[in-house]
């Protein structure tokens, strides 16, 4: 039975993609476009998953009720824009370019290009072992940016924009300010590199941590229990970092996925209960502005705070 990911890629293939490429003068691309078309799908498939699971559970036990859709259909631009077509273009297209261009240089130097098997050769033979393994080492990874984001005033202005939204749902993972959405792409496709992730295991990993990014955002009254929350970042435990917090209150809770880290560099709060979102400290655009009014809002929040205090490009940022 032919696989239903390969036909819509094969078809969206065949009857966009190709004909742009020749239109532009990109045919080089051509072998590249079947694997962005086809994590294209695998994306759109994740947002239609997310969607069912996710909304269900906003509507059975939400945390807040509107009466309107006003603000979060923002929400749902960001995340088809990143799923569907920046993602799989980083993903796939560029880390295939970079691993193949980075391991070609090491191979003609006489080194052996990084790959996690290397270092634990028990590792060898076991694929499913070694994926959760990338997802768990990724993972880490994305606490010390989230981490990081929070602590440098130049990075805390690109990444309040996420924090900027008042009626949080799981759409409000992918709102991102777009250069802080390029670091995250670099941090994580860096790591990706140092640890060998193959490049068709890479875009599936970072489509599975988003889904539980995604729940983790949901308006939703859902707590894994005492156990299930110390093993899984839950959608109680992650809005208590976009909670409105007092002045001199650090925030807390970065983990995206594993609250592992928070427990062990004890940035950890299992205590409170659903907080109010948002961030007061922004633009109000940054919250209720349209796509380029909210991107051109961060653009001009980070100019405000690079002006004012050059020293922010390396000085500690508020608490948050």
């Amino acid at each position: 039975m032919p696989d239903p990911f390969d036909l819509a890629a094969g078809w969206l293939q065949g009857h966009v993609l190709i004909p742009i490429l020749y239109q532009f003068g990109w045919m080089e691309w051509e072998d590249m476009s079947y694997g962005w078309a086809l994590f294209a799908m695998y994306g759109a498939a994740q947002v239609a998953i997310t969607f069912a699971v996710c909304l269900p559970l906003e509507r059975w036990r939400p945390v807040e009720r509107w009466p309107d859709s006003k603000g979060v259909l923002i929400d749902v631009f960001y995340t088809v824009l990143s799923r569907v077509g920046v993602l799989p273009v980083f993903t796939f297209i560029l880390f295939y370019n970079v691993q193949a261009t980075v391991n070609g240089w090491l191979a003609d130097h006489g080194w052996i290009p990084p790959m996690l098997e290397l270092v634990f050769p028990f590792l060898l033979g076991r694929p499913v072992l070694t994926f959760f393994i990338y997802a768990v080492i990724l993972d880490a990874a994305d606490y010390w940016r989230h981490r990081l984001s929070h602590r440098f005033h130049w990075w805390w202005s690109l990444h309040s924009l996420h924090h900027a939204q008042r009626r949080m749902t799981f759409w409000s993972d992918d709102r991102n300010h777009v250069l802080d959405d390029l670091i995250s792409a670099l941090w994580s496709g860096a790591i990706a590199l140092l640890i060998g992730v193959p490049p068709m295991q890479f875009p599936l990993l970072v489509l599975v941590l988003r889904f539980v990014e995604s729940l983790s955002h949901a308006n939703a009254r859902l707590s894994f229990g005492k156990v299930g929350e110390r093993l899984l970042v839950s959608p109680r435990f992650h809005r208590t970092h976009h909670g409105m917090l007092a002045a001199g209150k650090r925030s807390c809770n970065y983990g995206a996925v594993l609250p592992w880290w928070d427990m062990l560099f004890r940035t950890a709060d299992f205590s409170r209960e659903y907080v109010t979102t948002g961030d007061p400290s922004g633009d109000e655009a940054l919250h209720s502005g349209t796509y380029w009014q909210q991107q051109w809002a961060g653009v001009k929040r980070l100019a405000r705070v690079v002006t004012s205090s050059p020293r922010a490009l390396r000085s500690s940022g508020p608490a948050r």
